[in-house]
């Protein structure tokens, strides 16, 4: 019993000391942000007199409604394409198991060991050379690669552990590999889809790399790209540089408070069918 309670105690010490850690630096952000614009504050020390006009002044100077529609855009090209593709390969690695399918996946578990910086000067070239450079193009279609490896690896880890029953039952019925997928595998797939949906929308809402280098104007790179233009031309505004990134941070704290639980539950299920 002693030891239950010291390792429950440790527990949430180390639980409150991580959510400490996590939580300091938004809030200092957010204080930052109300100091009057053009100060330096100093530490965590509450204003006076709070600007909260300071948001709606960086709304309108880092141009927020443009950038929102132009993320919006980014994410819906990226998302449902790169749902659909892993969703296909992971079912093929994981339930089909085709001829040569554990090569392909050797492929795959490589493509997580490459880093974006270490592929940017040639992927630079080949979008320069496509014509597709300072377009959105240039930052969706190599998303969809890049997010490959890891969406096949996700969707292959749920495929695998469905029972071979449930596709033979299907098969004596009447039911084709497409069909199987599309209204057998899929549906089941909910969770693991509506988690890696998550996953792809937070990477690439906040992806910067790409978005600085392939595309020169701020108007068409993501939210967390244009932040590098915003903090260029206001890095002096230190309040209102804090302001504008909590703007760029929202959505993404959003979304992950609203389908938290979601989230956590299709980790879960993959941890306890594993």
């Amino acid at each position: 019993m002693i030891v239950a309670r010291r390792e429950t105690l440790t527990g949430r010490v180390l639980l409150i000391l991580l959510m400490t850690i996590t939580v300091v630096p938004f809030v200092s952000l957010f204080v930052t942000a109300l100091h009057p614009s053009g100060t330096y504050p100093e530490g965590l020390s509450w204003p006076a007199h709070p600007q909260w006009s300071n948001f709606t002044g960086a709304f309108r100077a880092a141009h927020m409604s443009e950038l929102l529609l132009s993320s919006a855009l980014i994410v819906l090209g990226v998302v449902p394409a790169s749902l659909l593709l892993g969703t296909m390969a992971g079912f093929a690695f994981g339930h089909l198991r085709m001829p040569g399918h554990r090569i392909g996946f050797l492929a795959f578990v490589l493509g997580l060991t490459l880093p974006f910086e270490g592929i940017i000067t040639p992927l630079y070239y080949q979008v320069r050379d496509m014509g597709l450079l300072n377009t959105r193009w240039a930052i969706i279609l190599p998303l969809i690669g890049l997010f490959m490896p890891f969406s096949v690896l996700w969707m292959r880890a749920h495929f695998v552990n469905m029972p071979d029953e449930l596709s033979e039952a299907a098969s004596i019925d009447g039911a084709g590999t497409w069909q199987l997928f599309w209204r057998i595998h899929v549906p089941l797939a909910k969770p693991a889809l509506s988690s890696l949906a998550i996953l792809l929308f937070l990477w690439t809402w906040n992806q910067f790399l790409l978005a600085i280098v392939l595309v020169d104007d701020p108007a068409k790179r993501t939210m967390a790209g244009a932040l590098g233009a915003f903090q260029g031309q206001w890095g002096t505004d230190i309040p209102l540089l804090c302001a504008g990134s909590l703007l760029i941070l929202a959505p993404t704290l959003a979304i992950f408070l609203i389908f938290q639980r979601r989230f956590v539950s299709a980790l879960l299920q993959g941890s306890i069918k594993g």
